[in-house]
């Protein structure tokens, strides 16, 4: 009986311990840190910039920049940007994209088709990291225009953003799928 009043207390004393049990597990992966400098009257105060791609591989992606002084909480203000950011992509049985589509972001033009499976991810540089997080498998990308990092994930996300299954379609033309 005294074991029974001691676990008690133990999930007493920390009821967080069982909420990450609910929480879908994501998986982050970095983009580029980078080390940045404003200039003040006192001199230059040095901080870190953290560009972070989160997603859960099942269809849900996101990406989040901050800054902070330290690489770590840069880090860790990007991963909680990136899950504020999150957006639902569909994917195939396939694990590929449903049709062909393009996404801007800035000066950033990144262009996306389906590919067959076994292909893998054919893409470049953030894209290619969007694209494993998102847990989409067979794609061919092209990025145009500017090689920022930072547009290029976002314009990827535009660009997933803009995807719509034939059920979605069909919904809104008001048809039916047979």
């Amino acid at each position: 009986m005294s074991t029974n009043l001691k676990q008690a207390n133990k999930q007493k004393r920390n009821p967080r311990r069982n909420e990450n049990l609910n929480e879908p597990k994501f998986i982050e992966r970095l983009i580029k840190i980078s080390r940045v400098s404003k200039v003040t009257k006192g001199g230059k105060k040095l901080s870190f910039r953290a560009i972070v791609v989160i997603g859960d591989e099942n269809g849900q992606v996101g990406v989040g920049v901050a800054k902070a002084d330290d690489v770590v909480n840069a880090f860790k203000k990007a991963k909680t940007d990136g899950k504020k950011n999150l957006i639902q992509v569909p994917i195939t049985k396939s694990l590929s994209i449903p049709h062909k589509v393009h996404g801007n972001f800035g000066a950033c033009k990144i262009m996306m088709r389906p590919s067959i499976e076994g292909s893998g991810v054919i893409a470049g540089g953030a894209v290619r990291t969007v694209l494993e997080v998102a847990g989409i498998k067979n794609v061919i990308a092209k990025q145009l225009g500017s090689n920022n990092l930072l547009n290029n994930a976002r314009a990827s996300i535009v660009a997933l953003d803009n995807l719509t299954t034939s059920s979605q379609v069909a919904k809104k033309r008001d048809i039916s799928l047979t």
